[in-house]
């Protein structure tokens, strides 16, 4: 089953937590700090492979996660870093954040390669916390802990020109015709369900040209296959509008054209402004000729009859694509938002309170920086917390909220009495 549209979850690696560690052989047992910083996580990065059609091994909820860092060693030793994560995806994928629903990259060319979540950074080893004043640091940083993000993963396929007409107007025939595509071809509705590519070559020069499954009335609003393959049509320069012109099935192939356009208009502004020739298919169809002169009256040219099982009048066809494409502009990946997953601010802090339990809880950025830098049986990492509290202005904005003596505080999940 063709799959152009999935969800999956990345977390890059947490940092190594750095060592807190001393010196200690024979004949000196009490040496000086000595413990190493802990390793980075790795990264999460996503990759184009222009050998890969689809999405459909990301179906059930992929996840993608980067190794942690190590921890730091004795001997002032580095943790090592954590390997990076990264899969490959079709060209022409989006990636979004679930959440924001901000774009973090278009992989739009073979092997590009795009970050997606940056490692965690590695907590400082306790050598590196040696001041002049306090030369025995019995604390080290804890590593930089990360989270995991849902993306979305939407292919749109890269082609010049789209093929968009009702199912069996021989849209996948002309495909086969016009390019070395190899589409399955049948005369029923709905034979084509994914987007066809075929590379189509005249005179020295060439375009991709896509073959997008029928449309029908509704499929703006989700009718048959309706937006699951409107997305497709939407990197496309131009369109070729292929119609039965034969009225083999009963359809009136004027109303044909009105309905379609109609359904791009209604599903997106961009497409209906793309411009667009008209294929008038299966010219060869007895009747066919009398209902060319009745489109071309009400229509107007330039249209172009064809046969796309034979090729007759396809030539022609192709002449005025390139002609077209020549006046316009290169297609372009989607531009990405200016998104990076934030780490949270160590100045930003929150204050709650459950007034049942009268209990205040302190959490944000700052929180998190102080579960990584405190260690809570060390007088010294201890007398850095309080000043961190009192230069951030915590417990200034714990007394403006009302806290009093011996009330409960609770940061990072550890509980504290406050005292003036």
């Amino acid at each position: 089953m063709f799959t152009d549209k999935v969800k999956i979850t990345i977390k890059s690696g947490d940092g190594g937590d750095g060592m807190n560690s001393f010196k200690s052989f024979k004949g000196f047992a009490n040496g000086g700090p000595d413990g190493g910083d802990g390793g980075k996580g790795g990264d999460v990065y996503v990759v184009g492979d222009k050998d890969r059609n689809d999405l459909f091994e990301f179906r059930f909820g992929a996840k993608f996660f980067a190794e942690n860092g190590e921890r730091g060693g004795t001997n002032n030793r580095f943790g090592k870093g954590g390997a990076d994560k990264v899969f490959a995806v079709p060209l022409g994928t989006i990636v979004r954040d679930e959440e924001t629903g901000k774009i973090l990259c278009d992989v739009y060319e073979d092997g590009e390669k795009k970050l997606l979540a940056r490692g965690g950074n590695g907590g400082k080893g306790n050598v590196r916390f040696t001041t002049a004043r306090r030369h025995a640091p019995h604390f080290a940083q804890k590593g930089e802990k990360t989270q995991p993000h849902t993306l979305i993963l939407e292919l749109k396929v890269i082609a010049d020109v789209g093929l968009v007409g009702f199912p069996n107007a021989g849209k996948s025939t002309l495909l086969s015709k016009i390019s070395a595509a190899r589409p399955k071809i049948a005369n029923y509705h709905f034979t084509t369900l994914s987007p066809n590519l075929g590379v189509v070559r005249r005179y020295e020069r060439s375009f991709v040209a896509a073959d997008i499954p029928g449309l029908i009335e509704g499929a703006a609003e989700g009718a048959g296959l309706g937006h699951a393959f409107l997305r497709h049509i939407e990197r496309t320069r131009m369109l070729v509008h292929v119609i039965d012109v034969s009225g083999s099935e009963g359809r009136d192939p004027y109303e044909d054209y009105v309905k379609i356009n109609g359904e791009l208009a209604r599903y997106s502004e961009k497409l209906a402004a793309l411009p667009q020739l008209v294929a008038l298919n299966k010219c060869d169809v007895y009747g066919a000729e009398e209902n060319v002169r009745a489109f071309r009256e009400k229509c107007g040219d330039p249209v172009f009859p064809i046969t796309a099982v034979t090729g007759e009048g396809t030539g022609a066809l192709l002449d005025a694509c390139f002609a077209v494409l020549d006046t316009l502009p290169p297609a372009e990946p989607v531009p990405a938002d200016e998104f990076e997953y934030d780490r949270p601010s160590v100045d930003e802090f929150f204050i709650d309170k459950d007034e049942e339990e009268n209990v205040w809880y302190v959490t944000g950025g700052l929180v998190d920086m102080l579960e990584r830098n405190v260690v809570l049986n060390d007088p010294d990492s201890m007398a850095y917390f309080q000043k961190v509290l009192r230069d951030k202005g915590v417990i200034k904005a714990l007394k403006k909220r009302g806290v009093a003596e011996n009330d409960v505080i609770v940061l990072g999940g550890v509980e504290f009495e406050f005292k003036e």
